[in-house]
């Protein structure tokens, strides 16, 4: 089939290249110049695992496009995916939809034929009536269909979770539209991905409930686990034991910092102001913000306490700064507002992250980036374990500290207590 992805940020590159890999002629579309330019140049403006690789083959094959030519690349596809940006509006907790109007408005000009537009980005409830009204000054309703087709993309495992999805959901109000987008997926589906067809205010809904439920999880364990370290008990023998518990399930049941990123955070917002539109109480959810809004700063109170309340002048490493492992995305990520608050309390800050020196850190005071562990450790009073890189996993840090003792705060229980202990360092942890 012949495809164009409308963006070419994480859900549309990832997205394209795995349908090029499936052999469907993909074109690839972004206004920004010099991201196309980079892009057929072989190289990705993110950071995911296998993606280059991927995208070089298929783009030699001559089944992947990369294009600044909206109008063309329309007429020339029969599907087109909008894959652009819905942040949150500045000062407003509602999501942001300009980018997906405006392209919408591009598309309305280009059909030249039946299209499907499918909309892959993350949505609020009524978006696609919106998209169907402003395709239809244009054109008349025989010649689109306006389907939703939201994405369950992991940044860092976003290529296994299109090849092998959980479960893909359509949204569509018409069966043509239907049965080419199962047709699309079909090999997917037959390698056993559930296929889920259902209306499309459903299918745009299902995205923000998945999100909202997750984050409930992960704000439901950290709570749980300030319970734990008030009554010595150890959280991970809770996550496992209620995990084992095939209604709740382990994933998402680990305790740690904040929940960040680019689609948690917005997406609870987002439903919110969605239920809010429509007088429904989502008491749940806005519980589960309040409660991730606090996170930081009672870890913050636990820093201070591990430094006895004196945080001036201390040395303190970051260990990844980014919001999980296997990523660049420092989007909503606790270590920019942990950081910030120790510098402006007079600590003087080094971290070292796998993918590298981070642009929105660069103008903090007292905070400098290392390019390697031993590097970033040298001299600290404190070792921030912040993010769960598998760089860090088998850190010796008996021999990081023969000059001198840092002590631990591991904010992702990647080590035993009783291990590091034993090689005489100061450990803390979470819940434990």
């Amino acid at each position: 089939m012949k495809l164009c992805m409308i963006g070419t940020g994480y859900v549309g590159l990832v997205s394209g290249v795995c349908f090029s890999d499936l052999g469907n002629d993909v074109i690839c579309v972004d206004k920004d110049k010099n991201k196309i330019l980079l892009l057929q140049n072989g190289k990705i403006p993110i950071y995911e695992p296998g993606l280059t690789e991927l995208m070089v083959k298929n783009y030699k094959n001559k089944k992947l496009k990369f294009s600044n030519d909206l109008k063309k690349s329309v007429k020339e596809s029969d599907i087109i995916f909008i894959c652009v940006g819905t942040p949150t509006k500045k000062k407003s907790i509602s999501a942001d939809l300009r980018q997906v109007y405006n392209a919408v408005k591009e598309v309305a000009k280009s059909i030249n034929k039946f299209k499907i537009i499918v909309t892959k980005s993350t949505v609020p409830v009524t978006t696609g009536d919106k998209i169907e009204k402003i395709l239809s000054k244009k054109n008349n309703k025989n010649k689109f269909s306006v389907v939703s087709n939201p994405e369950f993309l992991r940044e860092g495992e976003a290529i296994r979770d299109f090849i092998y999805p959980d479960r893909i959901v359509v949204g569509s109000n018409d069966k043509k539209s239907s049965k080419i987008l199962k047709n699309l997926y079909n090999p997917l589906i037959s390698k056993g991905a559930q296929f889920l067809l259902t209306q499309r205010r459903a299918a745009e809904l299902i995205k923000y409930a998945s999100n909202s439920f997750l984050a409930t999880k992960i704000t439901f364990i950290n709570e749980l686990a300030n319970l734990c370290e008030k009554t010595n008990i150890n959280i991970e023998d809770i996550s496992i034991g209620i995990g084992l518990d095939k209604r709740i399930g382990g994933r998402f049941l680990r305790a740690g910092p904040a929940y960040g990123g680019s689609c948690f955070p917005k997406d609870t917002k987002a439903i919110i102001s969605t239920a809010n539109k429509f007088k429904a109480n989502l008491s749940l959810v806005k519980s589960v913000i309040k409660s991730n809004n606090n996170r930081s700063k009672l870890l913050l109170n636990r820093v201070s306490d591990i430094l006895n309340k004196k945080i001036k002048n201390k040395k303190i490493t970051f260990l990844g700064v980014t919001f999980k492992a296997n990523t660049d995305d420092m989007r909503d990520s606790s270590s920019l507002i942990m950081i910030p608050f120790l510098s402006k309390k007079g600590a003087i800050i080094k971290y070292y992250d796998p993918t590298g020196e981070k642009k929105e850190l660069n103008k903090i005071k007292n905070v400098s980036y290392e390019n390697s562990i031993k590097k970033a450790v040298k001299n600290s009073d404190l070792v921030i374990l912040h993010t769960e890189w598998n760089d860090f996993k088998s850190i010796n840090f008996k021999n990081l500290s023969k000059k001198k003792k840092f002590i631990i705060y591991d904010m992702r229980n990647i080590y035993s207590p009783e291990k590091i202990n034993k090689q005489g360092l100061k450990y803390f942890s979470i819940g434990r």
